[in-house]
């Protein structure tokens, strides 16, 4: 297979159903988000991680492929009888049930903190920040457009496991989160 086809020197690219849209259209740039989120995740990965972890995120890397190939393949689009790769209801349960195991073993937060620690929970960190952008586009999408519901709700929980993971990354090497104190104006004294 060669990897450049010089179809999308246009500036359009191709729907998984057919079609074809401009590369810079609302559901585009969502599959680019999710494109972007899933490449950041391979990055967060080379960071040494704990293999639960590992585990976990290669799953979410996979779990994204099906979000972006139904992304990509919008209801209007798809004819009776195709066959549609869609991620599945209730798929973001896998994700509550690893936050509720690390937040058992976790300090209970009573305040905001600042991203950082580890360079495991740094990266985890900004896995979570191109997430929520990823998810606030996903909403924008669906404004517009139809988007499967479990989309929303897959990627709002993701959000919540990044954060919970650069937390559990923190107290696995023994750094504490550092609380965001808002009477810090960063000062110096």
């Amino acid at each position: 297979m060669k990897i450049y086809t010089k179809r999308g020197d246009a500036g359009q690219t191709s729907l998984y159903r057919g079609g074809q849209l401009q590369k810079d259209s609302p559901r585009m740039a969502v599959c680019g988000a999710v494109d972007e989120l899933n490449s950041y995740l391979g990055w967060v990965r080379a960071q040494g991680l704990p293999a639960w972890m590992e585990e976990h995120l290669r799953r979410v890397q996979s779990d994204l492929f099906l979000l972006g190939a139904d992304l990509a393949a919008p209801a209007e689009g798809v004819k009776e009888g195709d066959r549609v790769l869609r991620l599945e209801e209730g798929s973001e349960s896998f994700l509550e049930e690893a936050i509720d195991r690390m937040d058992a073993a976790l300090e209970p937060l009573r305040q905001f903190i600042i991203p950082g620690g580890t360079a495991a929970a740094a990266a985890l960190h900004v896995a979570r920040s191109v997430c929520r952008r990823a998810e606030r586009e996903v909403v924008a999408l669906s404004r517009k457009e139809t988007v499967s519901p479990p989309t929303l709700a897959y990627l709002n929980r993701l959000s919540d496991l990044l954060f919970t993971m650069a937390r559990e990354a923190n107290q696995i090497a023994g750094v504490d989160d550092l609380p965001w104190n808002k009477g810090d104006k960063g000062r110096q004294d």
